[in-house]
């Protein structure tokens, strides 16, 4: 494994926000998305890094926004540094794991497609028998494949978890014609991924989608597109109802912190080698998977 790229650091560039994942800079007209190998679990930035991870992520988001250019717009206007204005185009360490992207109006609702029910919908279902409104099946277990997709909108939260709200909330937050398209729009992008992903051997459980408004009021689709970040990625060679099911996403992050009997309050344990390498294998095999190709690093990380 090589270094991880943990932060950025431009002179002469805005540097306009850093996130969990993301350092963001802002150019005149658009916005410089910078995937660093940070990765977070429980609301807590890790450490180490998970070294190549930041390009993984944006390049098989940047698979997936070209995959449905011709179903919905992106915000992509650039993938190759290159292309990018300066100061950014001297910065090698940004290739591959950057997009020079539109500024957008964020609408501020994330919007969640299910097909199975694992997660913060298996704890509502249990408490409840319904996913954010939605009235389910009785008697469905843990990983159960819904009898079809389900729409489960979530409100975003800058501190926290995000809220699963209903429907008829987003409504009322976005408006009925808006939460109506979204809602179309992303149980249309989630049943074609899910179909393409299942015959090469991932089953995408869940996903969450975001979008903005451009300048014309037209919805294009922003941030990250079917990572393993943004969903639920499981083998379909493995997948069993009724329990907890392996994966290809952070959920092997997770089950090891829990396992480590850490409290979830700051600060979190070191990530050993093991589990720092077990997650890289796991984000490299999901993009071999879906994209068809390994994925061959153009950065080399400092």
């Amino acid at each position: 494994m090589g270094a991880s790229l943990l932060t950025t650091s431009v002179p002469g560039g805005n540097l306009v926000s850093r996130g969990k994942v993301r350092d963001i800079y802002t150019t005149d007209e658009a916005l410089i998305l910078v995937a660093t190998d940070r990765i977070s679990a429980f609301d807590c930035v890790l450490s180490p890094g998970i070294p190549g991870r930041g390009e993984i992520l944006t390049r098989l988001s940047t698979f997936w926004f070209e995959y449905f250019a011709n179903t919905v717009p992106n915000h992509l206007l650039a993938t190759e540094i290159e292309d990018f204005p300066e100061p950014y185009r001297q910065h090698p360490e940004l290739a591959g794991r950057s997009v020079l992207v539109q500024r957008l109006d964020p609408i501020p609702v994330e919007c969640v497609a299910r097909g199975y029910l694992a997660g913060s919908g298996w704890k509502e279902y249990r408490a409840s028998g319904a996913v954010c409104g939605i009235e389910l099946p009785e008697d469905l277990t843990e990983s159960a494949r819904l009898p079809e997709p389900i729409f489960t909108p979530a409100t975003k939260a800058t501190e926290g978890h995000d809220e699963n709200i209903t429907f008829e909330r987003m409504a009322e937050i976005v408006g009925e014609g808006t939460a109506t398209r979204l809602r179309d729009l992303t149980l249309e992008l989630y049943s074609a991924a899910a179909d393409y992903a299942r015959e090469r051997g991932i089953l995408i459980a869940d996903t969450k989608f975001e979008f903005g408004l451009d300048q014309e009021g037209d919805i294009v689709w922003m941030d990250e597109a079917l990572t393993p970040d943004s969903s639920r990625f499981w083998p379909t060679d493995d997948y069993e109802p009724g329990r907890s099911q392996s994966s290809f996403d952070k959920q092997y992050v997770r089950d090891w912190l829990e396992a480590s009997g850490w409290s979830k309050d700051p600060p979190a344990p070191t990530l050993p080698p093991d589990v720092v390498e077990g997650t890289l294998s796991r984000y490299r095999e999901a993009y071999r998977l879906l994209t068809g190709s390994d994925l061959v690093p153009v950065t080399a990380s400092g």
